[in-house]
C-alpha cells in the first residue's frame, strides 16, 4: 500500500512538471513574458494603414527580433496609425535616422510584423525619435478587389 502511494504521487509530480512546461513554452512561442528581459529605447513610426498588426508584434531587422511593437493609437491629427516602437539598446544609436520601417506578412496568412532597414545617413536613431520612411501593410483584400475592379473593365 506504501509502495502504491509513493507511484501515484511521483505520478501527480510527473504530470505537474509537464504542465508547467506546456505553460512556459506557450508563453515563449507567443512572446509573451512574465517581465521586461531587455534594456530598450522606444522610437515612433506613422503608417497609413496598419493591417493586423498587433501590440507585441516583432520587429525584425534582417530577419533577427531586434525589439517588439509596444503600443498602437490613432494620431488624431493627421490620422495616422502611430506605432511605438521598443528596439533592444544595442541598437540604439547604431541605426541610422533614415532606416526604413514596413510592415510585413510572415506568409501567406501569417501574423503582421515591422521589417526595419537601415539607411545610410550619418546621424543615428534614440529615445523618442521617430522613424520617417514607412511602408504601410498590404491589405490581400485590397488587391482582390483592385485585380476584379480591373478584369470586370476589360
Amino acid at each position: 500500500m506504501r509502495n502504491q502511494r509513493w507511484v501515484e504521487v511521483a505520478v501527480g509530480g510527473f504530470m505537474l512538471l509537464g504542465v508547467l512546461a506546456l505553460v512556459f513554452m506557450a508563453f515563449k512561442v507567443s512572446g509573451l513574458a512574465w517581465e521586461s528581459d531587455r534594456d530598450s529605447f522606444k522610437v515612433d513610426a506613422y503608417f497609413g494603414d496598419i493591417g493586423g498588426l498587433k501590440t507585441r508584434s516583432k520587429v525584425t531587422l534582417a530577419g533577427v527580433t531586434v525589439g517588439r511593437v509596444a503600443s498602437i493609437e490613432l494620431d488624431e491629427e493627421w490620422f495616422e496609425a502611430r506605432v511605438v516602437l521598443e528596439l533592444n539598446t544595442s541598437l540604439e544609436g547604431k541605426l541610422s535616422s533614415d532606416t526604413a520601417a514596413a510592415i510585413q506578412t510572415a506568409g501567406l496568412l501569417g501574423d503582421n510584423y515591422i521589417s526595419l532597414t537601415p539607411g545610410i545617413e550619418g546621424s543615428t536613431l534614440g529615445e523618442g525619435d521617430t522613424l520617417k520612411d514607412t511602408q504601410s501593410a498590404l491589405i490581400l483584400e485590397q488587391l482582390i478587389n483592385q485585380f476584379i475592379s480591373n478584369s470586370s473593365g476589360d
